[in-house]
């Protein structure tokens, strides 16, 4: 029986409560990354029928879920937002609603005085308005020097990252003028890795919100060695509750008590 929501609230304060005590001391993820699916099926689940209810709703619940990020020891955070192929292949009512609030809701949340997360982009701002560029870049710039380090994959190209990356490391072996034969003896995939789009380093847990279990090409360079946690809630319902546990499933995952 599903508890009334007077009753769930306290519950989930002494269940996160417990769980904060139960992972101290435990291995954290110093990389998270976050795959905010089901925004649309919140809306309706909850009697909305405009989407976009649901698309602001999940964009301002990005902030509070940062803060339990935060206060879970947690110092990187990469998030996707829109991929290449949700820019060319979603409706543009829709695409306009999205970058509306990349304009405006993310860069308001994050450019905020005192706060802990200094912001990065990885992909091609080229593919978003110029307004939606200027902001995104606007909260880069103040937000620089920050203790904690947030990446938006926002016109993210999977394939073109790695490709991208390759090609750079062939143009730079062209200018010194190595030869082919240089070229493949010398290459080694430490040379790729210092030229993918951001984040810098691997990424240690994802969590993918709203049951769909599939990465749908979230930083594949960075995600190789990612444990793995889907999480059957829609992501404007996620909870610091199942930020908690999913924490406690990687933790127990990397010292082998999983199960016990």
């Amino acid at each position: 029986m599903a508890l009334t929501p007077w009753l769930r609230v306290p519950i989930d304060r002494l269940l996160v409560a417990r769980l904060r005590r139960e992972l101290r001391g435990s291995p954290v993820p110093a990389h998270l990354g976050l795959i905010m699916d089901g925004n649309r099926r919140w809306a309706r689940s909850v009697g909305v029928d405009d989407v976009r209810f649901g698309h602001r709703a999940g964009a301002e619940h990005l902030d509070r879920v940062l803060g339990w990020c935060a206060s879970a020891g947690i110092g990187a955070v990469s998030v996707y937002v829109l991929s290449v192929d949700n820019i060319t292949k979603r409706d543009d009512a829709q695409m306009a609603f999205l970058f509306h609030l990349l304009e405006t809701v993310i860069p308001e949340r994050v450019r905020r005085p005192g706060g802990a997360w200094e912001l990065h982009i990885a992909g091609n701002l080229d593919l978003v308005p110029d307004a939606t560029a200027r902001a995104l870049k606007k909260a880069v710039a103040a937000t620089r020097g920050r203790p904690r380090r947030l990446t938006l994959a926002v016109g993210y190209d999977p394939y073109g990252d790695v490709a991208d990356a390759v090609r750079q490391v062939l143009w730079e072996a062209h200018d010194r003028g190595d030869s082919l034969d240089d070229i493949v003896q010398t290459l080694e995939p430490e040379m790729v890795d210092a030229r993918v789009a951001a984040p810098d380093d691997d990424i240690d847990l994802i969590i993918r919100t709203s049951g769909e279990r599939r990465l749908s090409g979230f930083f594949p360079w960075r995600s190789v060695r990612s444990e793995l946690i889907f999480c059957d809630i829609y992501w404007p319902g996620f909870r610091e509750l199942d930020l908690l546990r999913a924490l406690r499933t990687y933790a127990r995952r990397r010292t082998g008590t999983l199960g016990r």
